[in-house]
Parts: C-alpha cells; sequence; structure tokens
C-alpha cells in the first residue's frame, strides 16, 4: 500500500562567481549584481504553486543548492524563511543545509546565516591542494579552505565535500586531501570520484585523468582512513561520525518526496489520493525563471512527468541501493504502491548472482559488498 513519504525543499540558487570546468549544474556565472530581492519573490511564488504537493506534511529537510547559495545575503534567507514558514510547517528537528564555497567566506556572514535558521553548512572544499584547485577551476586556495572551516563558530554539523580521481592525483595525494579534512573534525564528508559529464569544459578537453588501477587504489585506501577516523560509510560517497548523517539526501535516497523550487530545481512528489508518483522540474534561465514570475499561471514550471509502473522498480532501486545497509523490504510498497512480490524473480536472480543479500539473513534490500562493487550490474536487473 502507498504511504506518503516525508517531504523535504530542495532551494536552487543558480550563480557563481565562476563556471567550474567539471560543473553540469544549473549554474551561471554572474554578470552585475545578483537580483537578489526579486529571486525571494520568485521562490515564495513558485512553492504558492506546490502547495498542494504537501498534503500536510511537515518539510523535514531544506537543501540550498546551485550555483552556490552563500552568495546571497543572510537577510534574503531571513526573508525566505519567513515566508516559507507562512505557507508550510518547519518539523521540529529540521535540517536546513547551506552549500557554501570557502572562496565566498565570510564569517560575519555565516554567523547571520546561523541566526537566520540555517544549521548545517556544506563546504565545497574538493582539494587541499592549491595545484588540484587550480586544474578543477576553483576559486579559492588550499589555505582559505582551511581557515574558512577553522573559523566558523556555531555550527555543529559541517560537511566537508572532496573529489578524488583528480588530473594526476596519486593515492598519496587523495590521501592527504582526507587527512586534512578529518584533521578539522566535521561531522560529515562527502567523497566522491571526479566524472566527465556532457556539457562540461572537461568533456570537450578531457584532462589526463588516473587509471583505473589507481583509481581502485585510492577507494579502498580512502574508505580505510575514513573508518579508521570514525567516519561511518553509509553511501557510495557519504561518511559521517556516527548519529550525523545528511536527512535530506537520506530522503533521497530513500524515495522520499521532495519539492523543487529555483531555476531549475527538480522535485519529485506523491499524490496522495491517485498515487501517482511525478517528477517535475523548473525553468533553468535566471531571466526566464524571474520572468515568469509576473505570470499568473505556473510558468516556473518547465515539464512534468508521471513516473509508470515499469519505471518504479528502477527509480525506487537506483536511489535505495546506493546506500549500505538498504532499506527495510516494507518500504518498497510503501513508497512505490507496487508489491513486492511484482519484482520477486528479479529479486531472486540478484541473489542467486550475489548482489542482494538473502531476505531471510536482513529483512532487507541491501546490496552485499559485491552488489557495491558492481552496483550498475544490480541496478540493470531492474531496469
Amino acid at each position: 500500500m502507498l504511504k506518503l513519504p516525508p517531504l523535504s525543499l530542495y532551494i536552487h540558487v543558480p550563480w557563481c562567481v565562476k563556471k567550474c570546468p567539471y560543473c553540469d549544474f544549473n549554474s551561471h556565472r554572474i554578470t552585475g549584481d545578483i537580483p537578489e530581492d526579486a529571486y525571494i519573490n520568485a521562490l515564495l511564488h513558485d512553492i504558492d504553486h506546490e502547495l498542494d504537493s504537501v498534503q500536510g506534511r511537515p518539510i523535514h529537510s531544506i537543501f540550498m543548492g546551485g550555483g552556490t547559495p552563500s552568495l546571497l545575503t543572510a537577510n534574503a534567507y531571513q526573508k525566505l524563511f519567513d515566508g516559507l514558514q507562512a505557507r508550510v510547517r518547519f518539523s521540529d528537528d529540521i535540517e536546513i543545509t547551506m552549500e557554501a564555497n570557502p572562496g565566498t567566506y565570510e564569517h560575519d556572514r555565516f554567523q547571520a546565516y546561523l541566526e537566520a535558521g540555517v544549521n548545517r553548512l556544506s563546504l565545497g572544499v574538493q582539494s587541499f591542494q592549491d595545484e588540484k584547485l587550480a586544474a578543477l577551476g576553483r576559486i579559492h586556495c588550499a589555505d582559505e579552505a582551511r581557515q574558512a572551516i577553522a573559523s566558523i563558530t556555531g555550527f555543529s554539523n559541517i560537511n566537508i565535500d572532496l573529489m578524488h580521481g583528480l588530473p594526476g592525483q596519486s593515492p598519496e595525494d587523495a590521501l592527504y586531501d582526507l587527512k586534512q579534512a578529518i584533521d578539522l573534525k566535521p561531522a560529515h564528508i562527502s567523497w566522491y570520484q571526479l566524472t566527465i559529464e556532457p556539457n562540461t569544459v572537461f568533456y570537450s578537453k578531457t584532462p589526463l585523468l588516473p587509471p583505473d588501477d589507481t583509481l581502485w587504489d585510492i577507494q579502498e585506501a580512502g574508505q580505510a582512513l575514513l573508518a579508521s577516523a570514525g567516519f561511518q560509510q553509509y553511501e557510495i560517497s557519504a561518511f559521517s561520525q556516527p548519529g550525523r548523517r545528511s536527512k535530506h539526501n537520506l530522503n533521497y535516497w530513500q524515495f522520499g518526496d521532495y519539492i523543487g523550487i529555483g531555476a531549475g530545481a527538480h522535485g519529485k512528489l506523491t499524490h496522495a489520493s491517485t498515487g501517482q508518483i511525478y517528477r517535475n522540474w523548473k525553468t533553468r534561465m535566471p531571466a526566464d525563471y524571474l520572468a515568469a514570475d509576473s505570470y499568473i499561471s505556473h510558468a516556473f514550471e518547465a515539464g512534468r512527468r508521471v513516473l509508470t509502473a515499469d519505471e518504479l522498480p528502477i527509480e525506487f532501486m537506483m536511489n535505495a541501493l546506493r546506500l549500505h545497509e538498504g532499506v527495510d523490504v516494507q518500504l518498497y510498497s510503501e513508497r512505490t504502491g507496487q508489491p513486492l512480490g511484482d519484482i520477486a524473480r528479479k529479486l531472486e536472480l540478484a541473489r542467486q548472482k550475489a548482489l542482494l543479500e538473502p531476505l531471510a539473513l536482513v529483512n532487507r534490500l541491501q546490496p552485499t559488498p559485491v552488489g557495491r562493487l558492481f552496483l550498475n550490474d544490480l541496478l540493470e536487473l531492474f531496469a
């Protein structure tokens, strides 16, 4: 039986000081002043058109991504949060995360973000080596990143984003970056491999990346180092201190619902009365998004589509099986509205291939260690 899942909110801020060559997100280099007031007003009008999707649920997490959300002032976020709370209910233990770039860090501004309601920071460091940062097109240096993180006060929940598999990177380089991050004592580290995506500078001018053997050595050594420092790997690229997992990202991976507002934001939502699950997405270009605010109809939305019954197994599994512990077996029916028996043959095949743990052993949809290594092979069984 389909059950309404927890509801999160994603807010996209599309501006950056500089577009990084590996970035395929909807981000745009600043030219002139950011139209901050107009954008906050548009975000609030955007969510006005999404209120039917709330269906009585509180917002249990908010994530401001981009782009560089820390380019907006704390006053802007205070206005945004006040406007949101006038429209929707925040859960008592809501997690509110802001992505930030150490190159745009200002201590007083971050204190004001905390006072406005932000309670989790995610710092896009990527590397603690200047030559690697230069290769990635980052605007900060290693010392700026260290100083920014060390000087943050009041936030007990800080994530550091790091990449590995960088151009010319050795296992020693990768472990150096991790050691630097660990020494700063964050609650969470997101450590993920650089991938070359279409529509990026790196796609047309691909740098020389480490060979597969080196990437494997980096992965094994890095996971061991993080474990020795008390970080628990709970998802492919997510490592946390005990009790400090990202509530927002967990909701994605557990096939929860989320409203997306802002230029190019995506949402995934469940309709209680029809049982339909759909994805929608908003107008990408900032100027077009702001222009949409002048229309009475919901001009923010660029498109939406209902997920078909055939699509739901892979849509669910491509999220849930990223988690090392997987998910409770009952969650599949609760989040998709489909009986688990409909995919029984696919589940059995995955277990025969030793990619999924036996149901009798764990009562979960949980990848085996082999399944985690060959996740794409596991997911193909549900496509």
